[in-house]
């Protein structure tokens, strides 16, 4: 079993070696139709599986066929891993999709829509508490 500190290391090498890969290394069609980029890495304890979660942009079926393109592309980067990193052994390769950024941008819509449904009804509050005043002091 090895140690945190250097499962660690071993994830940022790996996301770093993709995040070139993904850049010129891969000559697969498929992964070019969405903007990705890689967002975590996970190695396992043992230094044997490596889940790697990639974010990608663009539309529904672009994100699909990416996927399919870096699914496709599994072998060529772990033996590409196995030549670029000095390891015993070469962990497996699995590519899943974040969706971590898509649930964060609904989340911030949801806010915004929260905040400005809000605002008028802070709007009547404060015109009443002003027309309250003006009546206090129109009795004087």
């Amino acid at each position: 079993m090895a140690t945190s500190r250097r499962i660690e290391r071993v994830a940022s090498m790996v996301k770093r070696e993709v995040s070139l890969m993904l850049l010129n290394g891969i000559k697969d069609d498929r992964v070019g139709a969405g903007m990705v980029s890689v967002t975590d890495v996970i190695v396992s304890g043992d230094l044997q599986h490596t889940k790697i979660f990639v974010s990608i942009y663009g539309t529904d079926e672009a994100k699909a066929e990416t996927m399919e393109g870096l699914k496709s592309a599994t072998s060529y980067v772990r033996s590409q891993l196995g030549q670029r990193l000095q390891l015993r052994r070469t962990p497996e390769v699995i590519f899943l999709e974040d969706h971590s950024l898509e649930r964060g941008d609904k989340m911030l819509i949801l806010l915004n829509q929260l905040s400005a449904d809000r605002k008028p009804d802070l709007l009547d509050a404060e015109e009443e508490f002003a027309d309250d005043e003006i009546d206090e002091t129109d009795e004087d």
